[in-house]
């Protein structure tokens, strides 16, 4: 087994999509988890959608390093010792030409894709280390490495995650704690909903003619990374729609 094994995994951004997914993956293949993000209710509904009693729900947001720092020390003293990290929440906001954009969409983005994944990390990496056999999972996307018209501002702060990942795991080299990049192409979650402001509409049109991934898909990718004995890191992993072509752009009128 990985290095999840007898020990804690943090999942943040888990009140949907991949993070919510993953948990319950994690949670249904025995592992604790401790179920980060911001809205209660959904991380309640998550702890009751599995009934191992192994997802432990912990309201903080990700871009606040205070409260989220004093969310993680006040765990319950029952919680097996924190060994794994899934940097999961993220989000895209607005859609189209740089010269166009909206700078509180580039702030959401920022403060949540960069600052709150840097927050999560350095806040646990003394753990992970101290363990020595920790693991993170950052996910980043495609779009971090093939641009495509209008994602711009996201796609910069995905090359950041893809970067940073590389760094970290040269950085913790020796300290037996493994880095591994999760890297999406197009999804059916609430990520499009985010990024068009609840207007289903142009969500829907957005996966027209292709067949997306599901969360389970990137779940399980993600279980498969942490499940790999303590010798093996898997870097980097690109997962892509079999409809989906490198090239990112839309056709008129779907974007």
């Amino acid at each position: 087994m990985g290095t999840q094994e007898n020990g804690a995994i943090v999942v943040s951004g888990a009140s949907s999509g991949f993070g919510h997914r993953t948990a319950q993956l994690l949670a249904e293949a025995g592992h604790t988890v401790v179920a980060v993000a911001r809205r209660s209710r959904r991380l309640d509904a998550l702890a009751a959608s599995t009934s191992t009693g192994r997802i432990l729900p912990l309201s903080a947001d990700v871009r606040d390093r205070e409260e989220l720092g004093k969310a993680l020390d006040g765990l319950p003293d029952d919680c097996p010792p924190i060994v794994a990290l899934v940097n999961n929440a993220g989000l895209s906001r607005g859609f189209g030409p740089i010269q166009d954009g909206d700078p509180g969409h580039w702030r959401d983005m920022v403060d949540t894709n960069i600052t709150g994944l840097l927050n999560a990390t350095s806040l646990l990496l003394p753990r992970l280390i101290g363990s020595g056999r920790g693991h993170i999972v950052n996910i980043s996307s495609i779009a971090a490495r093939y641009p495509y018209s209008g994602g711009n501002v996201y796609a910069a702060t995905k090359a950041f995650v893809h970067q940073l990942s590389l760094s970290m795991r040269t950085d913790l080299a020796g300290t037996g704690v493994r880095v591994t990049c999760v890297a999406p192409g197009m999804a059916r979650t609430e990520f499009a909903l985010v990024r068009y402001d609840g207007d289903e509409e142009r969500a829907d049109r957005l996966y027209a003619g292709v067949t997306p991934l599901s969360a389970d898909d990137i779940a399980e990718t993600v279980l498969w990374c942490l499940s790999r004995p303590p010798g093996v890191n898997v870097n980097m992993v690109e997962i892509m729609p079999t409809d989906q072509p490198f090239g990112l752009g839309f056709a008129p009128g779907r974007a």
